[in-house]
C-alpha cells in the first residue's frame, strides 16, 4: 500500500499536524480551567478572594486555543479525504486495469460477482482505513498518552490510577479484536456470495419469470442476507459488550480519582481545580479509546479488505504479450499446427491435433454437434486462450509472439450472444474503432442488414440502448453485433453462430452484401445450418474436437456422412437424391 500513500503522503503529513495542533489546544484546555477554578474563582492561593480579571484573561486565552483547535480540526477533514479519495481513486483504477488484462480462466476463477465487491465495497473500506489510519491513530495516541503524561503532571497520584486501570483496558481490547478479526474476511465473501446472485438474477430476469422462479431465487437471496447479517450481528455483539465494559472500567477510574483527590483536598495537598482537570483528562483518556475501539474496528475491516484488493493487483495475466506488433506481409491468413486444447483446470482434451489452414480472402465455415470444439477452435485465434499443444499462427507467426493488442486489431468477432452496452446504436457499431465516421458506421449497418430498423428507432443512429441490449430484439441484437465486427475493418472476421436468430432470407442477403463489400477479408464461420455455410469455399466438419472432413459443400455430401446426416436432418432425403 505504501505505493499509493507515497504519492499522496504530502497531504497525509498536513493532515498529521493538523491533527497534532487539535488534540494539543484539547490538552491543554483542562489546564487552564483548573487555574480558572482555583485562582480565579475559590481564590485557593489568595486566601479566598477570587480574580475576575484572571478568569477573563485565561477564558479569552481558552477560547483563541478552541478557535485555533478547530481550524486545525476542519484543515485536518481537506486533508485526510484529499490522502484517502485519491488512494481510493488510484487503487480502483489499477485493480480495473488489471481486470482488463486477465484471461477468460482468471475472471471466472474470481467470479463477477467477487470482484465487483473489491473493486467497489473492499476499495472503500481501504479508502477508510487509511482516512482513520491518518486521523485516528494520531488523535486516539495523543488523547491516551497525552492525558496520562498531562495527568502525572498535574498529580502524580491521578496519573498512577489512571496507568494502573489501562492495561485492563488494552487488555479487554485486544481480546475483543482477536474475537472480531477473522469474521471481517468472511463478511466480505459473504457480500461476494450476495453480489453474485444478483448480478445472475438481473442478467437471467427473463428466465426466472419465463421459469416462475421468482420465489426459489427470493429464498437463494434471503439465505445468502441472513448469513451476512448474522455474521455482522456477531460482529456488533462483541463491540456492544466491549463498549459498555470500557465505559465501566472509565468510571471507576474516575470514581478513584474523585476518593484520592477528596483525601488530597482534605489534607491540603490537592485543589478542586485539580480534581476537574483530572475528570477532564479522564474522560478525554476514555475518549481516547472509544476511537481507538473504533479505529482498529476499521483498521481490522480495512486490512482484510487490502488483502483481497491485493490479490488482484498482484495477480499476474496468464496470457503473456510477446511484444511483436503486427506488421506482416501476408494478410489475414490462418493455420492451426497440430492443436490440442483442454480448458484450464480440466483434463479432457476438447481440440485434439487440429492440422488447418485458412487462406488470406477464403471463407471458411465450421460445422459440428454441439460441444464438439467448434466455439474453443476460434477462440485460439483472437488468444482468448493458448492452445494446449501445438500453434496457432496469424499471417504466419505464432499468437503468443503478438502483442495482444496487435493481434487482436486484426481480428473482428461476433458472437451468438450479442453484448451491448448502453450507449447508442452508433456507438456501439463503432465500438471497435471509436474513429470510424458516420458513413462507415452507416456501411457497415447497411451490410449486416441493421439500417432497416435502425432507421426506424426513434433517434436513428443515435437512439439509447438499454442496458445489455433489453430494448432491442435478438436478432436486432446480433445484427448490430455484426455490424460492429464488420465496421472495425478487420483481416479476419469470426462469426460465432453469429446468425443464429435471423431468418433465411436475412442471412442470405447479409452473407452476399459482406462477400461484395469485403471480398479480400478472411470469414470463419461456425453455424449451425446447411444453408448459412452451403455456399463457403471450405466447410470444416468437427466430430469430438477433430477435424473429421474438410471441402466444399457438394464435396462433403458425397463423402461425409457426419455432414450428410446434418444435411438430411435440415433439408430432407428427398432434396439430397433430387
Amino acid at each position: 500500500m505504501w505505493n499509493y500513500v507515497k504519492r499522496y503522503l504530502h497531504f497525509a503529513v498536513l493532515a498529521g499536524l493538523c491533527m497534532v495542533g487539535e488534540v494539543l489546544m484539547d490538552l491543554l484546555q483542562p489546564e487552564i480551567m483548573s487555574r480558572i477554578v482555583d485562582d480565579g474563582v475559590l481564590g485557593v492561593s489568595t486566601g479566598g478572594v477570587g480574580n475576575l480579571s484572571l478568569i477573563w484573561t485565561l477564558g479569552l486565552r481558552m477560547i483563541c486555543l478552541v478557535l485555533f483547535g478547530g481550524l486545525c480540526g476542519s484543515l485536518n477533514n481537506v486533508f485526510v479525504h484529499m490522502t484517502g479519495q485519491n488512494i481510493g481513486n488510484e487503487i480502483r483504477k489499477d485493480a480495473f486495469r488489471k481486470i482488463m488484462t486477465f484471461s477468460f480462466p482468471q475472471t471466472d476463477q474470481f467470479g463477477t460477482g467477487s470482484l465487483v465487491t473489491r473493486v467497489t465495497n473492499d476499495i472503500t473500506q481501504v479508502q477508510n482505513f487509511v482516512s482513520q489510519f491518518v486521523r485516528g491513530m494520531i488523535r486516539t495516541s495523543m488523547l491516551m498518552f497525552g492525558s496520562i503524561f498531562f495527568m502525572f503532571r498535574l498529580d502524580r497520584q491521578f496519573g498512577w490510577v489512571v496507568l494502573c486501570a489501562f492495561p485492563l483496558i488494552v487488555g479487554c481490547l485486544a481480546f475483543c479484536l482477536s474475537k472480531a478479526n477473522p469474521l471481517f474476511t468472511k463478511l466480505q465473501t459473504q457480500l461476494d456470495r450476495i453480489n453474485a446472485i444478483m448480478q445472475e438474477d438481473v442478467s437471467g430476469i427473463r428466465m426466472i419469470k419465463a421459469c416462475v422462479r421468482e420465489l426459489y431465487e427470493k429464498v437463494r437471496f434471503g439465505k445468502a442476507n441472513d448469513s451476512l447479517i448474522k455474521t455482522q450481528l456477531q460482529v456488533l455483539t462483541i463491540f456492544a459488550f466491549m463498549n459498555p465494559i470500557m465505559n465501566a472500567l472509565m468510571y471507576l477510574v474516575v470514581v478513584l480519582i474523585l476518593l484520592v483527590g477528596s483525601y488530597e483536598v482534605g489534607k491540603g495537598t490537592g485543589t478542586p481545580g485539580h480534581i476537574m482537570a483530572a475528570i477532564t483528562y479522564t474522560t478525554q483518556l476514555l475518549n481516547g479509546i472509544l476511537m481507538l475501539v473504533m479505529l482498529f474496528q476499521n483498521i481490522s475491516r480495512g486490512i482484510a479488505s487490502w488483502k483481497r484488493v491485493r490479490e488482484i493487483l498482484n495477480c499476474e495475466p496468464q496470457l503473456r504479450d510477446g511484444g511483436f506488433d503486427g506488421q506482416t506481409e501476408m494478410r489475414g491468413q490462418v493455420e492451426f499446427r497440430h492443436v490440442s486444447f483442454a480448458y484450464p483446470g480440466s483434463r479432457q482434451q476438447v481440440l485434439k491435433d487440429i492440422n488447418l489452414t485458412v487462406y488470406a480472402g477464403e471463407t471458411v465455415a465450421i460445422m459440428g454437434t454441439t460441444g464438439c470444439g467448434k466455439s474453443s477452435l476460434v477462440n485460439l485465434i483472437p488468444r482468448f486462450y493458448d492452445a494446449t499443444e501445438g500453434s496457432v499462427l496469424v499471417d504466419g507467426v505464432d499468437v503468443r509472439s503478438y502483442d495482444q493488442k496487435a493481434l487482436r486489431e486484426k481480428v473482428a468477432v461476433a458472437l451468438q450472444k450479442s453484448e451491448l452496452f448502453s450507449q447508442t446504436i452508433s456507438e456501439n457499431i463503432a465500438w471497435g474503432r471509436p474513429e470510424a465516421g458516420e458513413a462507415a458506421v452507416r456501411q457497415a449497418a447497411g451490410i449486416a442488414q441493421a439500417d432497416g430498423f435502425i432507421q426506424r428507432s426513434p433517434s436513428g443512429y443515435d437512439t439509447m440502448v438499454a442496458e445489455r441490449g433489453m430494448s432491442l430484439s435478438g436478432g436486432q441484437k446480433q445484427r448490430i453485433s455484426i455490424a460492429r465486427a464488420v465496421a472495425k475493418n478487420a483481416e479476419i472476421l469470426i462469426f460465432d453462430d453469429a446468425t443464429s436468430a435471423l431468418d433465411l432470407k436475412t442471412e442470405a442477403d447479409l452473407y452476399a452484401a459482406l462477400n461484395q463489400a469485403c471480398p479480400g477479408t478472411t470469414k470463419i464461420i461456425i453455424a449451425q445450418r446447411i444453408a448459412s455455410v452451403r455456399r463457403a469455399d471450405r466447410i470444416v466438419v468437427l466430430e469430438n474436437g477433430s477435424i473429421a472432413a474438410c471441402g466444399t459443400h457438394e464435396a462433403l455430401l458425397e463423402h461425409c456422412k457426419a455432414y450428410r446426416d446434418i444435411y438430411d436432418s435440415q433439408m430432407g432425403e428427398e432434396e439430397d437424391h433430387g
